[in-house]
């Protein structure tokens, strides 16, 4: 059976994945810290016991340790980890609050070491697995006034290869999605036409259309996918910046 842990997973691109691989007959662990009894409760009266849902802030060590623990009562653990749980900031550098940059650092890169502490030594013991982490084409290339999440997302990106390169020896594959700019709560729909007006294909993406990536890299349809960091943002990152 296969079983997989979504974190971030009550809204946006977390929301769309955990759907899918509900819709591929996986059992899904959705993580977050933020609790919508209407969402979790509509998913359940679709797939029933394939849905389970824990509350958990994964910047928190003491959370990550009981969402293993109780993954593990309600479905004996997993064989699949969608590191998706992330948060954004504006703003420069110098302007930048250490507040920010610990919530920021915390959450979207502290959150992964955090479920790789807990859930990889499992997926040792089994001897296989595979792990996707959401980047963002922020990680490969910079924005304007967005200088944290830059770094932060640039981590994930150089920590992907790493794990990759680390677990490959135990038949676990790590992988990222890098997705462009993207229909979600995190995006100001004040800036939608900006971005696809930007964007080659004219518009952003969906949540849909990441989940769709975040299920091949997780699944053996990318057996030999390892350490590959794959943006999804409708041609963006290939332009030079000349001038048409």
């Amino acid at each position: 059976m296969n079983r997989v842990l979504v974190t971030g997973a009550i809204s946006g691109i977390g929301l769309a994945t955990a759907k899918l691989f509900l819709e591929r007959g996986w059992t899904v662990v959705m993580a977050d810290k933020n609790e919508k009894t209407d969402i979790i409760n509509s998913l359940k009266n679709i797939y029933n016991d394939s849905v389970h849902f824990i509350k958990a802030d994964i910047s928190k060590d003491s959370d990550v340790k009981r969402l293993h623990e109780k993954t593990s009562e309600l479905v004996n653990g997993v064989n699949c980890i969608v590191n998706n749980a992330g948060i954004i900031t504006h703003g420069l550098l110098h302007e930048t609050t250490e507040s920010d940059w610990d919530k920021i650092m915390d959450t979207d890169v502290k959150g992964i070491y955090l479920t790789s502490k807990y859930f990889i030594p499992d997926l040792i013991q089994k001897g296989s697995g595979s792990i996707v982490n959401i980047a963002s084409i922020s990680g490969i290339s910079a924005d304007y006034e967005m200088p944290v999440y830059n770094a932060a997302k640039g981590a994930v990106v150089n920590l992907t290869r790493a794990m990759a390169l680390d677990y490959a020896e135990f038949n676990i594959r790590v992988n990222s999605v890098c997705p462009g700019a993207t229909d979600t709560p995190m995006l100001n729909p004040d800036n939608i036409p900006k971005y696809a007006c930007a964007n080659p294909m004219k518009r952003i993406c969906t949540p849909q259309e990441i989940a769709k990536a975040v299920y091949f890299l997780a699944s053996g349809e990318a057996s030999y996918c390892n350490g590959v960091n794959l943006p999804v943002t409708g041609g963006l990152d290939v332009h030079s910046g000349q001038p048409k």
